[in-house]
């Protein structure tokens, strides 16, 4: 199945020792004419436990492209493992920060992140999943925030960035019913960016978005998603203001100059991503 994907692409492949509780497979490839690019694949390995994904165990990602292809395919059925989580008291809890550490997937990783998800995506999964750049999972998938069957409520932002994506009343039954959704249903209420048939399909369609995002300015690349991330913070007239303030500043990047140059004179650019 991979062996197909990998002979479509000049990507090389090598695996690199597990650091925290998600092992990785990194992967470099260049994209068009431009400089190399580096980007790597995350994935959690079906021959691993769940505790891989224990919050006590999960440390900060590499600052790199991350493109998690498989995460959740087999293992992440329950999210966070549960056993750690059933004996955990309120000030060992709090004096940790216990989850906290997550939410650095969305603070310190400065690149697109795309998730592909096929298979179980629920509890602390369904919100691993809600926090990358770009979701994109295949019809059969299956995410929910199964914790009210547990005694307790979502505490990876769950119940705030669902929300934001499928509006309150939507979020509120399924959080208070701990009904799961398909992946169908993820890309119709726009939860997912696009919806594949297959896993093999998701795969392209993943490696395809991340080559095009690789294909471009890391400069303006970070920029954008920068952007993008502050609606969600601001308001409308704020968020406006925020981002005519970063497109005046793409002004003093050597990227902006060869881009319209290239544009002017009919010729792709060669970045320089500064």
């Amino acid at each position: 199945m991979m062996n197909t994907i990998k002979s479509m692409r000049p990507i090389a492949s090598r695996f690199k020792a597990s650091t925290g509780a998600l092992p990785t497979i990194s992967r470099s490839y260049s994209a068009c004419n431009t400089q190399p690019t580096k980007g790597s694949q995350c994935s959690l390995n079906p021959s691993h436990n769940r505790a891989q994904l224990r919050p006590s165990r999960f440390r900060p990602i590499p600052r790199h492209l991350l493109h998690p292809p498989h995460w959740l395919r087999k293992v992440l059925r329950s999210g966070a493992d549960i056993k750690e989580m059933s004996t955990l008291t309120f000030s060992e809890a709090y004096t940790t920060s216990f989850i906290e550490s997550w939410s650095s997937l969305t603070t310190s990783v400065k690149k697109p992140i795309i998730a592909a998800v096929s298979g179980h995506a629920l509890g602390g999964g369904c919100e691993l999943a809600l926090m990358c750049d770009i979701l994109y999972c295949t019809e059969n998938a299956n995410f929910g925030q199964p914790e009210i069957k547990l005694g307790t409520i979502p505490g990876a932002g769950g119940s705030q960035r669902l929300t934001r994506a499928i509006g309150k009343v939507r979020a509120m039954e399924l959080i208070l019913t701990g009904k799961s959704f398909t992946g169908k249903e993820a890309g119709e209420w726009g939860v997912a960016a696009r919806t594949f048939a297959g896993w093999d399909e998701l795969m392209e369609g993943s490696l395809r978005t991340a080559e095009i995002i690789a294909s471009y300015s890391k400069v303006a690349v970070m920029a954008a998603k920068e952007v993008v991330n502050k609606s969600q913070d601001l308001p409308l007239r704020d968020g406006v203001e925020y981002e005519r303030r970063v497109f005046h500043s793409l002004f003093g990047s050597e990227d902006q100059k060869v881009g319209m140059s290239a544009f002017a004179e009919k010729k792709k650019p060669l970045w320089k991503h500064q």
